[in-house]
């Protein structure tokens, strides 16, 4: 990401055009594979690998949100304390899942506090008890809500229920009003819909409509993930199209069920039509799809 950004951003400037293509080669892998990049004000994104993180830097110290792994939060804690060495308050996790949660254990000792849906603790510790000693869990959990105050800035969380899992929270820095979804958006990807841990689709719909109504135009919104990964952020826009998106694909799988086609026959469907992204129909939405409409 950094080096398609690195490239894109100088449009090979007179010094790279100097170079020869081995030491230009040589540049770019120098560049680390993992950037942050501020939004508004204190609030920004860091993007490695797994699901965007975000941060705000208080004048009383760090508040972040989800961890991807283990080796790239450490990237993440050490870009943060390039920027300004103070503490860690609150490591907010928006749902259980590994690439959000697995570097949880980098912020031990670090972070004053985790904080996360009651069903995300509960679907953390369900999927990890083997490997307990090398996690670190919520000690703080909510139901609908959570509000803090800290520094200049007002962070709320809003609980819509269940969508990609049963346990995804939206965190809002009101000041600066942005919004973090972890993954209840995948923009313009083929998302992941965890039935294991409770997802519903048609209730997803529902989060996402209600998401709408909640916040206002000029909201920025972080996504977990996207199939651009320069297109984390986004608006109303792209909720409403990935809301679109999920309501295609139930629309789409309940007419393939009543025309009698078999659960194999539907998972093996590339396109969903009206939907323009490319292998739109991936095998695990489909199956989710008809997992939910015919259980």
């Amino acid at each position: 990401m950094q080096r398609r950004s690195f490239l894109r951003t100088t449009g090979l400037t007179a010094g790279l055009m100097a170079l020869s293509s081995k030491e230009i080669f040589a540049t770019l892998l120098q560049q680390p594979a993992y950037k942050i990049k501020m939004l508004r004000g204190d609030v920004g994104i860091f993007s490695e690998k797994g699901g965007t993180i975000g941060f705000y830097q208080s004048p009383d110290g760090y508040v972040v949100i989800d961890s991807q792994f283990a080796d790239s939060a450490q990237h993440a804690i050490s870009e943060l304390k390039k920027l300004k060495d103070q503490p860690f308050k609150f490591l907010i996790n928006t749902h259980h899942h590994g690439d959000h949660t697995g570097g949880n254990i980098a912020f031990k000792g670090l972070a004053e506090h985790v904080v996360g849906h009651e069903n995300c603790l509960a679907n953390y510790k369900r999927v990890t008890e083997k490997t307990a000693d090398r996690q670190l869990y919520q000690d703080m959990t909510f139901g609908d809500t959570w509000k803090q105050k800290i520094g200049n800035e007002s962070i709320r969380t809003y609980y819509f229920g269940a969508a990609h899992t049963n346990g995804d929270a939206i965190i809002h820095f009101e000041k600066s009003n942005i919004a973090h979804m972890g993954d209840l958006v995948f923009n313009q990807l083929p998302p992941y819909i965890d039935r294991s841990a409770g997802a519903s689709i048609k209730n997803w719909i529902q989060v996402l409509q209600k998401t709408r109504q909640t916040f206002n135009n000029d909201t920025l919104f972080i996504f977990g993930h996207a199939g651009n990964p320069d297109n984390v952020t986004g608006g109303k826009a792209e909720i409403a199209a990935f809301e679109d998106y999920l309501t295609k694909l139930l629309a789409f799988t309940s007419e393939q069920i009543k025309a009698g086609k078999t659960r194999e026959e539907i998972i093996k469907i590339k396109d969903i039509p009206g939907i323009s992204w490319p292998n739109s129909g991936a095998e695990r939405v489909f199956t989710a799809a008809y997992d939910e409409l015919t259980s």
